[in-house]
């Protein structure tokens, strides 16, 4: 391995520990290409074609002879993989407490997880949302030539261009000043179309969201230092929350904390693509057509990677 030019090319986290609770089974692996890809099969893609030169997996630790069959086995040799477990030991982070829950922590907590595997910018994503290619260039960019421990970004979708029509949605409601700097985020946990407008629920009231609100879809940019900043708040968050089985330590938590104490900017890149993922079961079909009209329109390979074939004992990709 080239070490000069791996310490250039930015990291891959993607977070694929969750229960998948309302989609009803592992959606993480679920086939949506023509030839089995994954959701997360087209993420990497894009990733690599935008510069990425490593993938850590963020799972559970039984999932992971499922995910390297399904997933990590099939990369490409240029690709770095690795596996990072999120679990219940919160002795990792500094928390003595043993609380009893069914789910771990949250996505926060997922990232924090994955801190041996990193050494230099990163960018967080969700095993099971579709982001498309020219988020992941604009965030390799930003990446590569502007991030540092002051100046840390995320791709801004429009909240109109992310919703299911089959049920309400979780995003981060973004404010961002004139220089396009986040100055907060917000998670907002109903989310749904009503009539010909875009509303959140919260307490039975009803709030309406312009559609061209930015929202985090879970796309950051980070350095490392972020998990200085996670391991500062965990505990904290912890003991405040250790007899609540649903309460979550969300990424959003950490940039948000950050701003407002003056720690770091964050840039919000902007994109009008239009995300889709699998909320529900019922988006699947729908969520294959979009795929397919792609596929169709040339912006991905029918088979997004090569067939490895073993040969003498030793294998090889067949192009």
């Amino acid at each position: 391995m080239n070490n000069t030019t791996e310490t250039h090319r930015p990291i891959l986290v993607i977070l694929a520990a969750g229960m998948a609770s309302r989609y009803g089974s592992a959606k993480q692996v679920e086939s949506f290409g023509p030839f089995g890809e994954k959701i997360i099969d087209y993420s990497i893609y894009d990733a690599i074609r935008a510069g990425f030169g490593k993938v850590v997996f963020v799972i559970r630790e039984e999932f992971l002879e499922v995910m390297k069959s399904n997933v990590g086995d099939k990369l490409p040799a240029s690709i770095e993989v690795a596996y990072a477990y999120q679990d219940f030991d919160l002795r990792k982070f500094g928390v003595d407490r043993i609380v009893d829950r069914q789910k771990p922590w949250g996505t926060g907590h997922a990232v924090m997880s994955a801190e041996h595997e990193v050494d230099r910018p990163f960018c967080v994503i969700n095993a099971d949302d579709f982001y498309g290619a020219d988020a992941f260039q604009k965030m390799a960019d930003f990446l590569k030539h502007s991030a540092n421990d002051k100046e840390m970004a995320l791709v801004g979708f429009e909240v109109g261009n992310t919703l299911s029509d089959f049920g309400y949605v979780s995003r981060g409601v973004c404010e961002v000043n004139e220089k396009d700097h986040l100055q907060s985020v917000t998670e907002r946990t109903n989310i749904y179309r009503k009539d010909e407008g875009i509303v959140y629920a919260e307490q039975e009231t009803e709030t309406t969201l312009p559609k061209q609100t930015r929202v985090s879809m879970n796309f950051w940019g980070f350095t490392p230092k972020i998990f200085e900043v996670a391991r500062a708040l965990f505990p904290d968050f912890v003991e405040k929350n250790h007899t609540n089985p649903k309460a979550e330590f969300f990424i959003p938590d950490l940039p948000d904390y950050m701003v407002k104490a003056g720690l770091a900017n964050f840039s919000v890149l902007p994109t009008d693509a239009k995300w889709f993922g699998v909320t529900y079961k019922e988006d699947k079909e729908q969520v294959q057509h979009c795929i397919q009209q792609l596929i169709k329109n040339g912006h991905y390979p029918s088979r997004l990677w090569p067939v490895k074939k073993v040969v003498d004992e030793s294998i090889y990709l067949d192009f």
